[in-house]
């Protein structure tokens, strides 16, 4: 949907291409596109006044070839996973089918519904998947082994620290099409869009103190 409120915005006349002068038309056009807009919004929106401004991130589904990417990585890993944001549940349901017991983080109360309803539908027992409504970025997952995000640039690094604080050793972190600028990946699937990145947090943790050092160069001089 909001790839063709995108078209129609840039070109309304894709929208009312015979009706440029029926201004009864005209009106008729512009409420639905204000309803549509307001559906979407809805949608993607719901709970973002829980969250700071600077941690706010619109929900993006991922691709099926990115899923399949995220699942190549866990190859190999048991465990319990944490998708941060988990959307509509897809990379969740994909890690339990893999045999990972898994939590998705959402406070989109459509998106939490929607997938607590599919898990219903499944059949899949709350042990093995479960939908909860909490902020994660105040909520401890420390428990989990294996932590997948698919987030905005922006809050990378700030959830970057919030990881390596609070992960145990051997947890492993996928992060989708945007990575940790300053994390030296384990492993890499995919390109484009499609990339994933796999980080070891033990490997990580013992770099932090590097990665934050200040700079040993000299200051430039002005003259």
């Amino acid at each position: 949907m909001e790839d063709s409120i995108e078209v129609i915005l840039q070109d309304p006349g894709w929208f009312l291409p015979h009706y440029r002068d029926n201004s009864l038309l005209a009106t008729l056009g512009g409420a639905a596109l204000t309803a549509s807009y307001g559906l979407w919004t809805m949608f993607v929106l719901p709970g973002f006044r829980k969250v700071p401004m600077r941690l706010k991130v619109p929900y993006l589904p991922s691709s099926a070839k990115q899923t399949a990417n995220v699942m190549k990585l866990l190859e190999g890993r048991r465990g319990r996973l944490a998708d941060l944001g988990s959307g509509d549940g897809r990379l969740v349901f994909a890690a339990c089918s893999a045999g990972f017991q898994c939590t998705g983080f959402e406070i989109n109360s459509i998106l939490l519904a929607y997938s607590r309803r599919k898990a219903k539908w499944k059949g899949i027992p709350p042990t093995q998947v479960n939908f909860v409504s909490k902020d994660f970025w105040t909520s401890d997952v420390s428990k989990y082994r294996n932590v997948t995000v698919f987030l905005a640039p922006g809050v990378m690094e700030e959830l970057g620290e919030k990881l390596i604080r609070e992960l145990p050793r051997e947890s492993q972190v996928i992060a989708c099409r945007f990575s940790f600028l300053t994390w030296p990946s384990a492993s890499t699937e995919g390109s484009g869009l499609d990339q994933v990145w796999a980080y070891d947090i033990d490997s990580i943790r013992r770099l932090a103190p590097v990665m934050s050092k200040p700079s040993t160069l000299p200051a430039k001089l002005h003259f």
